[in-house]
């Protein structure tokens, strides 16, 4: 199904050039396999996000914030792809793009994959057609260097970070979001036993594949997590702040008023 979307996607993905049976079959994409069903969800999907202003998202929050639960919600709302540096340097590698084997080099020998290289596969990223409303940017940057070169790739193109969503939450509360955590892998779902759990234990509402819990998702290996996180991000927060993009958020709340809170800002930046 998901195959079948993306082949629809990027048949009907805007373009300069006509849509002609031509383009298509260069593409790749067969129209005789997709199911009229699934060309009438696209084409609704692509009305309902014509007039979406475009939105360079970033998130920023310590483990079990809860950016896990809102970040699906913010990218069907606001029609952004989700990039998530380590499944795009793992996806980089797997399709052994040039960057990829680069990438691939650096983590056999030992060493970390540098700024350079993973902005680049960001800049990569950006360019599929999902992400022609712009992205969520989720996991990066960690540092001010990255930052900084995070937004000269995008000045290029005469682009910016949009807005800096900050998640806030008692590092005493974290303990309890985190232990009871459980994630669907390929969508990015996440469930808590407690505070949001699923229909029926142990399965993703949506498809019905199982649930999985993150091996470090243990309270031991939280504080420390923890004591690294605001160390390293509390400078990148500040930059953006400097920069007037950053909106701070008590991720402490029932999950609708962050939801809520969440659109108010966007829907205000842009």
């Amino acid at each position: 199904a998901l195959n079948r979307r993306r082949h629809v996607s990027a048949a009907l993905h805007p373009s300069n050039q006509p849509l002609t049976c031509e383009r298509v079959h260069a593409m790749g994409v067969n129209l005789a396999s997709i199911t009229t069903e699934d060309l009438l969800k696209e084409l609704k999907q692509r009305l309902f996000c014509a007039n979406k202003p475009e939105k360079r998202i970033i998130l920023v929050g310590p483990p079990g914030c809860g950016k896990g639960t809102q970040s699906p919600k913010i990218k069907e709302e606001h029609c952004l792809c989700h990039l998530a540096t380590g499944d795009m340097l793992r996806e980089a590698v797997a399709k052994k793009t040039r960057l990829g084997m680069e990438a691939k080099a650096a983590m056999d020998a030992g060493a970390l994959v540098s700024d350079d290289l993973v902005v680049g596969i960001i800049e990569d990223a950006v360019k599929a057609p999902e992400c022609s409303k712009g992205f969520i940017l989720d996991g990066f940057p960690r540092t001010v260097a990255q930052a900084e070169k995070l937004d000269d790739m995008l000045a290029k193109s005469g682009k910016k970070i949009d807005k800096v969503l900050d998640f806030q939450v008692p590092d005493e509360v974290l303990v309890e979001r985190v232990t009871g955590r459980w994630i669907h892998p390929s969508s990015g779902r996440s469930y808590h036993t407690k505070f949001a759990p699923p229909k029926v234990p142990g399965v993703d509402d949506v498809t019905g594949e199982p649930l999985v819990q993150r091996k470090d998702d243990n309270a031991a290996t939280l504080k420390k997590r923890l004591q690294a996180f605001h160390k390293q991000t509390n400078p990148v927060i500040s930059y953006y702040k400097k920069k007037g993009v950053v909106t701070a958020l008590d991720a402490n709340k029932p999950m609708e008023s962050v939801s809520a809170k969440i659109q108010e800002c966007l829907n205000k930046s842009k």
